[in-house]
């Protein structure tokens, strides 16, 4: 038996409430439902945050009614399994809160560095990576012969030259050189494909593309192939995090151990 009622009604006691839903001996309250709406919410909109919360109770009540009426004695019985996930949450929550309040965060650069250096295998490259400066210009744009000049050069008045006329022309400028980025990201930027990227960037310095309105220009500065040991800027994010998770599976095994020190010569368990 199914009866869905939509109703706003909210009376102070339970049973004098008017039920929003009832699946056979189960009903859906208001009094069940007063944190589902975000604060200024239209009417519009709580009565279609109602309707779907309403649908999903009676979809749920209806698959448990089939569960109880299918499943053994012996596979409903999930007290156990209750009790296991109550007790792994709030050992978690608790651990998590000791984590907060007590874990040292501050990872140096040594410590950064040390461990890049004692496990350079585990940083071995899966593409090729570059530091490069990408620039993208109309066709039509002036004095193309002194930017093909410019951003070969290292010379920095050059370089402020040529930001300030890629502010000006440009379609496209971007300056990777503090950041190691995919090779990807640049020949996907290209109009032509580059057959064989690793050697391309083993014997070329430069690329120079055009199509039917752009012209492409693009100075490797630096690369590091696949297969190699990462440059440790592109991971010290990564080591930083491994090193933090590390500290705290040390920290969850040092709280244990000293817990069950101090039960231990308080007498306070006994194993038989």
């Amino acid at each position: 038996m199914l009866i869905i009622t939509l109703s706003c009604t909210k009376l102070e006691t339970r049973s004098r409430e008017r039920p929003l839903a009832q699946v056979f001996e189960k009903n859906l309250y208001p009094s069940d439902i007063r944190d589902i709406f975000p604060s200024n919410v239209s009417y519009e909109d709580s009565m279609l945050i109602l309707q779907n919360y309403v649908d999903k109770w009676v979809k749920k009540q209806l698959i448990l009614q089939k569960a109880e009426l299918n499943l053994t004695e012996e596979q409903k019985n999930v007290r156990q399994q209750i009790e296991e996930y109550r007790s792994s949450l709030l050992i978690y929550k608790y651990e998590q809160n000791l984590i907060l309040q007590k874990l040292d965060t501050l990872i140096s650069d040594e410590e950064i560095e040390t461990y890049y250096s004692e496990n350079p295998s585990n940083f071995n490259l899966d593409r090729h990576i570059i530091k490069a400066l990408f620039i993208k210009l109309p066709l039509d744009a002036p004095d193309l012969w002194r930017v093909r000049q410019m951003y070969r050069s290292e010379r920095e008045e050059d370089f402020k030259e040529l930001e300030s006329y890629c502010y000006q022309y440009g379609v496209k400028y971007d300056y990777f050189d503090d950041n190691w980025i995919p090779f990807t990201t640049i020949t996907r930027a290209l109009p032509n494909e580059i057959r064989n990227p690793e050697s391309f960037l083993r014997w070329n310095r430069y690329i120079e593309q055009q199509d039917s309105a752009f012209r492409y220009m693009v100075n490797l500065r630096e690369h590091s192939l696949a297969g190699t040991v990462a440059p440790l800027p592109y991971v010290e994010q990564k080591i930083r995090s491994i090193i933090l998770n590390k500290r705290k599976v040390q920290f969850i095994r040092d709280l244990e151990n000293n817990i069950y020190k101090d039960a231990l010569n308080k007498g306070s368990f006994t194993i038989y």
